[in-house]
């Protein structure tokens, strides 16, 4: 039989070799994305400065921005890779989106990065995705761009189910971002619009509740004003603007409450390949909407 040692071994050999494999596929993704961009550079770049000066110079930005990160398994499938190298890739891209909506000055950011749906898909890939959330919430916490802007974070969602050590890994972000006053990151995760609804419901009738209110004396004098102040956005601008990539027209639940006067805008390329001119050409078609708020 063969010894315990020597299985331990082999099994670190294994697991040594696939991590080299998954770094090598992810780095070559990562290079295919550049010389893509590469190959037209000239009129990208140019295109680009173009769109970047157009939209400083209208000064209109969101106040609040709100972004649905999807596709990223499908920009793998297209590309002939792993499915968990999709999400990597993924991951990239919110470094880069959030470093353009800094350089803009965009004050409040929300990304959704899992939706209480999502859980319910394959183990292994939730597994991987939480591995992933850990992995970033504790390189977000060292970032040098965080502190440098000030940049205070966020985890908005439910989470009493995750592994311990990515609550642990989310709550230490927060806590070392916690007095910082630039621009607020949301990241939402094990995150539902209903969910939330929800659980501000909950807190309303907990609180009146312990205030000594009743049931009918809670229904008759309900506004939502008492919701919205039990929201995980509580004390925020509700988003003006909602991107949402890969061609799906639709919100899937993200920020349902705070969302009835958003403006939308889908686009079709899927997260992963989501450029610096998709971006702009974004904030572009925003800044030429004339809001109404329902009037």
């Amino acid at each position: 039989m063969e010894r315990a040692g020597s299985r331990r071994r082999r099994l670190r050999s294994v697991s040594t070799r696939s991590e080299s494999r998954t770094s090598l596929i992810r780095s070559g993704a990562r290079t295919a994305l550049k010389l893509r961009d590469a190959v037209a550079a000239p009129l990208y770049w140019w295109y680009a400065q173009r769109l970047e000066q157009d939209v400083k110079a209208h000064a209109r930005l969101p106040k609040h921005l709100g972004l649905i990160l999807d596709g990223n398994r499908r920009f793998a499938r297209a590309g002939g890779l792993e499915r968990e190298l999709g999400h990597e890739l993924g991951v990239d891209k919110a470094h880069e989106v959030m470093q353009w909506c800094l350089e803009l000055g965009i004050p409040v950011v929300t990304i959704w990065v899992l939706s209480t749906d999502n859980t319910s898909r394959d183990p292994a890939e939730v597994a991987h995705l939480m591995k992933l959330f850990e992995r970033e919430a504790r390189n977000l916490s060292v970032d040098k761009r965080i502190h440098a802007n000030k940049v205070r974070v966020r985890a908005i969602g439910q989470h009493h189910a995750f592994p311990g050590e990515v609550t642990a890994a989310l709550g230490e972000l927060e806590e070392k971002t916690r007095h910082y006053d630039g621009m607020l990151l949301n990241i939402a995760v094990g995150y539902g619009g209903r969910e939330e609804i929800v659980d501000a419901v909950k807190r309303h009738l907990t609180r009146a509740s312990e205030a000594g209110q009743s049931l009918s004396e809670v229904a008759a004098e309900l506004h939502p004003d008492h919701l919205s102040a039990h929201m995980y956005t509580a004390g925020v601008p509700d988003p003006d603007f909602i991107i949402r990539t890969s061609g799906e027209i639709r919100l899937s639940g993200f920020m349902l409450w705070q969302s009835v006067y958003s403006e939308f805008y889908f686009c079709d390329v899927y997260w992963p390949g989501f450029r610096r001119v998709d971006f702009l050409r974004a904030l572009r078609d925003f800044q030429d909407r004339k809001r109404r708020f329902g009037k």
